[in-house]
């Protein structure tokens, strides 16, 4: 098993900044490539950004390319997302979330594929 907690969330105005953190224990966490999605209220999950069990590769969703990063320090078990520029479209709940580093980095935008959840955290961005 794989616990994972986010943090991070909060009310920001549009064209601010939020960090979000994700926490995990349990299982060896570079043994996991890590997601993070999102769910507006009345929509379906989506992808968000993804990162290699490594780090070396990243992947993120066109909606928030060049405003978004994700890193993640296998010495602290955390991935981070760092949202830049952010838009009133971005308020969600967002989601960490963990998948076995056997799997194809080719699924890791699909959230059917991932193995644990965190509870997810709220980022809410006002006009």
């Amino acid at each position: 098993q794989v616990q994972l907690v986010e943090s991070g969330g909060g009310l920001v105005q549009a064209g601010g900044s939020l960090r979000l953190s994700c926490a995990a224990s349990g299982r060896t966490f570079r043994n996991y490539h890590m997601g993070w999605f999102r769910q507006a209220p009345g929509k379906e999950r989506e992808f968000v950004a993804a990162i290699s069990w490594s780090g070396g590769s990243t992947y993120y969703a066109d909606s928030v390319k060049g405003r978004f990063t994700i890193s993640r320090d296998n010495a602290k078990n955390t991935v981070t997302l760092q949202m830049n520029s952010l838009e009133p479209e971005d308020t969600a709940v967002y989601y960490c979330a963990a998948e076995d580093r056997r799997s194809s980095v080719a699924t890791l935008t699909t959230s059917a594929s991932y193995d644990y959840w965190g509870q997810g955290t709220q980022v809410t961005v006002s006009s």
